[in-house]
């Protein structure tokens, strides 16, 4: 679709949302929220007619892009059978959901909690791990996010979580490894690897392992940064929660359903946690939906013992059909081989030779479609662009660095030192070359501020 100038409209819209819309995340008076008009693929436009191309898919959830014909006619003729109804009854589009789901999932994760999106899928998760052990405590890690509803704020951890944390969530933190700002004092991968498994177990051992009823992960974290855990991290966590009967959550709402080039990412570490939650990309966020995969034993729990939860629009019938129509055309389309033969192919080495020639990045990390440059001042130290959580003029270089690339046509997901590289994982080979090259120019921006 071409974009067709419409300032007027776009100053009604702007104004609209001005006067009566509360943002998430944000000051009300200091953001200016951009009006969009319209969106298709990869990219998308607003009134003045100017086209971006998503290097954020939204908030890393639309896989498949905006406005694939095959979803957007999906739930269109849901809508035309059966726009919705209770959750108690069975309904062809949840089961077909649920089905293709457990299909795809690790190991026995084939039971389906449907939830609204990954916020209350974690509270889902976490109050079903809490009930089949008996135990209180959770286990989270630092540099991580898992939702803004008040269980899954205080198991985030990061900045957003200070305002929300009452200190009596049951939440305990831990470091979990991170060798380019290792808190271990590692040098190799090895070594960051064991020593984090060795801090954990130690943290549970202090904690009271008999208090412990889960240990909650991203799998590969990811508004803290897609920090690739090292070989064996996983596996090494999946031991130590069968040490201590310990249930293993794997928060897949940012890295699920193609977005590293497989289905989960839990599928790039051979490992099988006891619950999964999901979100975004299931249906490529068309039609707000989440859920827990559940493995046999956390199931057999709630077997004859009702399980105390739920939501009125669970597996809502619409956002199930847009699920299992996305589900098919990832399938149809060999999206996930996309994505997986795009991020080596492709991003990866552009990436790299942009950490070549820009003094402005310290690390390059990712898989599929899913990548991060942690931005520095200085590559020697490692100091950060701008300081931790760094707001106003302190985050100038960020700012300048975001502004450049919208400026050039690509609207990047920045988030304190880092820029993700996380566009549609559909996205064509020529519509990435046109993101990198605005990338590479921002960074030019970015180079400016280093030391």
């Amino acid at each position: 679709m071409t974009p067709q100038p419409n300032p007027q409209a776009g100053a009604a819209v702007k104004a609209a949302d001005r006067a009566h819309v509360f943002h998430s995340w944000s000051a009300q008076e200091l953001i200016d929220p951009l009006a969009v008009a319209g969106a298709e693929g990869s990219y998308f436009w607003d009134y003045e007619g100017k086209r971006y191309l998503d290097l954020a898919s939204g908030l890393v959830y639309t896989n498949i892009g905006y406005q694939h014909p095959k979803v957007v006619a999906a739930i269109q003729e849901q809508a035309a059978r059966m726009t919705t109804f209770a959750p108690a009854f069975a309904v062809e589009a949840r089961s077909e959901a649920a089905r293709l789901i457990a299909e795809r999932t690790p190991g026995d994760l084939d039971k389906i909690f449907f939830t609204n999106g990954g916020a209350d899928a974690v509270e889902h998760a976490v109050r079903m791990a809490r009930l089949h052990t008996g135990r209180p405590k959770v286990l989270s890690a630092y540099r991580s996010y898992h939702g803004g509803t008040q269980q899954a704020v205080n198991l985030t951890g990061d900045p957003r979580r200070w305002a929300s944390d009452s200190g009596a969530a049951g939440v305990v933190h831990f470091w979990a490894p991170f060798l380019y700002r290792s808190r271990f004092y590692a040098e190799t991968e090895e070594q960051e690897c064991a020593r984090a498994l060795e801090h954990l177990e130690t943290t549970i051992a202090f904690e009271g392992p008999g208090t412990v009823a889960a240990i909650i992960l991203e799998t590969i974290p990811g508004t803290a940064g897609i920090m690739m855990p090292p070989a064996g991290y996983l596996a090494g966590v999946r031991e130590i929660c069968d040490k201590y009967g310990i249930v293993f959550v794997l928060d897949e709402v940012m890295a699920g359903f193609g977005r590293t080039g497989t289905w989960f990412a839990a599928d790039l570490y051979d490992v099988v946690p006891d619950l999964m939650t999901f979100a975004k990309g299931v249906n490529s966020g068309y039609v707000p939906l989440g859920g827990v995969a559940i493995s046999g034993k956390i199931a057999e729990t709630f077997a004859e013992r009702p399980y105390p939860g739920g939501l009125t629009y669970s597996g809502h019938p619409l956002a199930c059909a847009a699920a299992v129509a996305t589900i098919n055309v990832m399938e149809e389309e060999g999206i996930v081989e996309h994505a997986a033969r795009l991020g080596a192919e492709v991003v990866e080495p552009a990436l790299r030779e942009l950490a070549e020639r820009h003094p402005s990045v310290g690390d390059v990390r990712g898989v599929g479609m899913f990548w991060a440059l942690e931005l520095v001042k200085n590559r020697e130290t490692r100091e950060p662009l701008v300081p931790y959580n760094a707001t106003g003029q302190a985050a100038t270089p960020m700012s300048a660095f975001a502004a450049s690339a919208k400026a050039h046509g690509a609207w990047p997901f920045v988030n304190m030192n880092r820029t993700h590289v996380v566009p549609p994982c559909n996205v064509s080979e020529a519509e990435l070359k046109e993101g990198l090259a605005a990338l590479d120019t921002a960074l030019s921006v970015a180079d400016e501020y280093t030391e």
